[in-house]
């Protein structure tokens, strides 16, 4: 075999070099990206890497994902580790194996319950996840089920840290007009989607004047809470 081809089949051969992974045990799941394991016999934190499952409280996709996971790594089963790094809360990021040796991130993101995390998909195969997620928004699975997919959830959380920031509001008195309870709003408060609470209240909001709710000005406020 000539140099260049010695010199290319070893650099192949390094690609396909697994990475260093470690055995564990499934303790609980969390939500759609986060775990914790035991790894001989010390408590560990997983933040599933390169995807992005919606949050519990984007229902109920929140929940469908958490589900999913609990399918693919149940509570005693024992998986496989390929560590990359630790986030800033301390939670070890890596991908994650089932028994059967099914990546867990690509098979969430394939089905519609997570999304390709760009901002870190170069710690993984960024062309699978991709491919993946292309699949699913083409099939309208799970949180592409309507055009463009839902919310992100770096996004509702970005919204939901400016609704923290929101200054306290004061209590409302409720009048009691012909048996009925008057709809009430606070003035100038700024609502969320996500904690609007349901659909019927949203509408009510919507009519009251809270038009950045109908995103899309289809005359229907936050959709996806029916």
């Amino acid at each position: 075999m000539r140099l260049p081809a010695l010199i290319a089949s070893a650099v192949f051969g390094l690609a396909l070099a697994p990475l260093p992974s470690m055995a564990a045990t499934v303790i609980s799941v969390g939500d759609g990206d986060t775990l914790r394991v035991d790894d001989g016999g010390k408590k560990v934190t997983i933040r599933v890497a390169c995807i992005d499952a919606p949050e519990m409280a984007q229902a109920p996709y929140g929940q469908q994902a958490r589900q999913v996971l609990q399918e693919l790594l149940p509570v005693g089963s024992t998986v496989t580790l390929k560590a990359q790094t630790k986030d800033r809360y301390g939670r070890t990021v890596a991908e994650v194996f089932a028994q059967n040796g099914a990546n867990a991130g690509l098979t969430l993101v394939q089905q519609g319950h997570a999304f390709a995390y760009r901002q870190y998909l170069k710690q993984c195969d960024e062309w699978a996840y991709l491919d993946r997620e292309r699949l699913a928004q083409r099939y309208r699975v799970g949180v592409w089920r309507f055009d463009g997919g839902i919310q992100r959830p770096w996004d509702w959380r970005a919204a939901n840290r400016g609704a923290t920031r929101q200054p306290p509001q004061r209590p409302v008195t409720l009048t009691i007009i012909n048996d009925r309870a008057a709809p009430v709003s606070s003035p100038g408060r700024r609502w969320y989607c996500a904690n609007v609470g349901s659909w019927e209240r949203a509408q009510q909001l919507l009519r009251e004047g809270h038009t950045y709710l109908d995103g899309d000005s289809d005359g229907e406020a936050c959709e996806r809470l029916r």
